[in-house]
């Protein structure tokens, strides 16, 4: 009798349940009126606010997804235009499916999703455990679990199932009853539920034998359950297919070590550290890390908003886009809760609202204009990697730098005595940059690189000029001469060559007709000294322009200079004159050559000797001097 009664008690309970759960209402997205006082914890808001678009433009979107193309960007940009005017939500599913590309993606692969669910069902009917009560049957996978742990059971061999089958039957069960326990698919023990758990839990293992390397791993419950509202179980599992495997979307995410996600939320980081320095330092303040929220953000795809109309905007955005609409939709709810989080003092205080986004924040009319409003482009994310990819390897290689380093270390002393800046050493960057240490020092590695650049071409170019140009022909007295001289010192030492040319006509009685050149202690001929700073003309742009532009007058005055010195040589020579020595007047090929030089184009003005009388003819004319300093 006790027995009749507790089990017609536990009945009486079960039906009261199932009651209770068949006469829950739902919304319109199928999410169950929660009470006042399961309000808070169910954290779900049932008043949506997103447009409804009219009778023509849901026929535009039929007529754009029957002639659909996704290569197309005409399509894509169409798509993209209806998602701003909103989606109806019986198209939602179809919109979706164009987008994944679903059929093409199932036609062309080799896996049957049919015959991977038989080779399923063995080994559950082996364990004893039903894909209908799979949520029921924890405790029984947990035990055969120890069991297969200790080596306790003797039938492993002949068993269809091992330790690692048992294993994730076990974690997809656990996370069946954390996805969506409001939502009208999954609540409770109606018959829809728990078709919908059995789907899910199909969809899931059948993934997790798709694809090996991956597995199952947390978060996947979530996505494989909103595909499930929209589409049929076999559409769900290519979706999520699709949606794994794509580099586009969510490859760089999941992996069974959950590295991927830690090193997106990185990379997340340092996106708010650019965009929102202020927001970022007041978190980092309070010891709040990215990885608190980033990947329950983005392993679930922002499915723990409170709104679901939103939630359904950022996954459109996010099947169009990719994984760039996922740091976009985040950015966006942090710039919306700045002014809220830089009035909180405490982490416990941050942490609830950051998981826990709240209603005003995340309803339509707020988040979506919001959203549209925020641009996160490709290479900003691009960028924000190559940046934590540089910190992740200069970390492990500096510390291996300093284990197997063979020079001693320095000790204090040593650095202070050594020079700030030591030769040869300013230019070069530090072990630190060169191994990429982080993003302050990046653009101090590329303009430190762009001026090494420049300086290594300078040379270049200087050495390539020096060789190409020929060699000028001096004497030994001009090889002594300072090589460098001021402005002012070759002004100076025009002056004295000056008054030392008037002095010396005067002493040898020169009439005019050409100087002499004057000679050394040691009976070489010497240069003027006005040649050594011209000499630097000849090579080098400024030279090559002058000689161009200077040398038609220079041949002109050549040829009137040897009319001229012809003339001479055949009047008798008088008494008054003093006739040069032999040896000035021989030419030696490897000195200079000195000749008088006058312009033809220009009349010298009264009491000033003309040209020729003035200047010595170099290799360099006088005409190439004037030219060169102009320019």
């Amino acid at each position: 009798m006790m027995l009749r009664r507790r089990s017609s008690s536990s009945s009486a309970k079960g039906s009261t349940k199932r009651r209770s759960s068949s006469a829950a209402s739902f919304d319109e997205f199928g999410f169950a009126f929660s009470k006042k006082r399961q309000k808070k914890l169910q954290h779900r808001c049932h008043d949506y606010s997103y447009p409804q678009p009219n009778a023509l433009k849901v026929k535009e979107l039929c007529e754009l997804l029957s002639y659909w193309n996704g290569s197309s960007f005409i399509c894509r940009n169409q798509i993209e235009r209806f998602i701003r005017i909103g989606i109806p939500p019986a198209l939602r599913g179809r919109v979706w499916k164009c987008l994944l590309d679903i059929d093409t993606v199932r036609v062309s692969s080799d896996f049957s999703y049919q015959t991977c669910l038989s080779e399923i069902r063995k080994p559950l009917v082996d364990l004893g455990v039903s894909e209908y009560s799979i949520i029921s049957a924890i405790t029984t996978l947990s035990d055969k679990e120890n069991d297969l742990g200790l080596g306790q059971t003797s039938d492993t061999h002949s068993a269809a199932f091992s330790s690692a089958d048992v294993a994730l039957f076990r974690q997809i069960a656990l996370d069946l009853q954390r996805s969506f326990p409001t939502h009208r698919s999954l609540m409770g023990d109606s018959p829809e539920a728990i078709e919908g758990q059995a789907k899910l839990f199909r969809v899931l293992t059948a993934y997790a034998k798709y694809n090996p390397q991956i597995g199952y791993s947390q978060g996947m419950s979530y996505i494989a359950a909103v595909f499930l509202m929209l589409l049929g179980e076999e559409e769900a599992f290519w979706a999520l297919v699709v949606l794994l495997e794509k580099p586009k979307y969510l490859s760089e995410l999941f992996d069974s070590s959950l590295k991927k996600i830690q090193h997106q939320a990185l990379v997340f980081q340092q996106l708010l550290k650019h965009r929102k320095p202020q927001l970022f330092q007041h978190l980092e303040k309070l010891g709040v890390s990215s990885l608190h929220f980033v990947m329950q953000w983005f392993l679930t795809i922002f499915t723990s908003l409170p709104c679901w109309d939103s939630v359904l905007v950022v996954w459109d955005l996010f099947l169009l886009h990719g994984l760039l609409a996922v740091f976009r939709a985040g950015l966006t709810i942090l710039q919306l809760l700045e002014p809220r989080l830089m009035n909180m003092t405490e982490e416990a205080a941050v942490l609830p609202v950051l998981l826990r986004v709240p209603v005003d924040v995340a309803q339509y009319s707020v988040l979506i204009p919001a959203l549209w409003s925020t641009e996160v482009q490709e290479w900003e994310i691009s960028c924000m990697n190559s940046v934590i990819l540089e910190e992740t390897a200069a970390e492990p290689s500096s510390e291996k730098a300093k284990k197997d380093s063979p020079l001693p270390q320095r000790s204090d002393e040593q650095k202070e005595k050594r020079p700030a800046v030591e030769p040869l050493e300013q230019d070069r960057p530090s072990k630190k940059e060169v191994e990429g240490s982080g993003g302050k020092n990046v653009f101090a590695r590329i303009l430190r690189a762009a001026q090494r650049y420049l300086t290594d071409a300078a040379k270049q170019s200087t050495a390539a000029t020096a060789k190409t140009s020929p060699p000028a022909k001096s004497s030994p007295a001009v090889s002594r001469q300072p090589k460098k001289r001021t402005s002012a010192s070759f002004t100076q030492a025009q002056r004295r060559r000056s008054q030392k040319r008037q002095s010396q006509n005067a002493a040898v009685g020169t009439d005019g007709n050409g100087p002499f050149p004057h000679q050394d202690t040691d009976g070489g001929t010497a240069e003027d000294s006005s040649l050594a700073p011209l000499r630097r003309l000849r090579s080098g742009p400024v030279g090559r322009v002058a000689r161009r532009r200077s040398g038609v007058q220079s041949s002109q005055g050549r040829s009137l200079l040897l009319r001229r010195s012809s003339a001479q040589s055949q009047k008798p020579s008088s008494a008054a004159q003093a006739p040069a020595p032999a040896s000035a007047l021989s030419r030696d090929p490897n000195q200079a050559s000195v000749e008088p030089r006058e312009s033809p184009q220009r009349n010298p003005s009264p009491g000033r000797p003309p040209l020729a009388e003035r200047s010595v003819l170099s290799p360099y004319s006088g005409s190439e001097v004037r030219e060169s300093q102009l320019i």
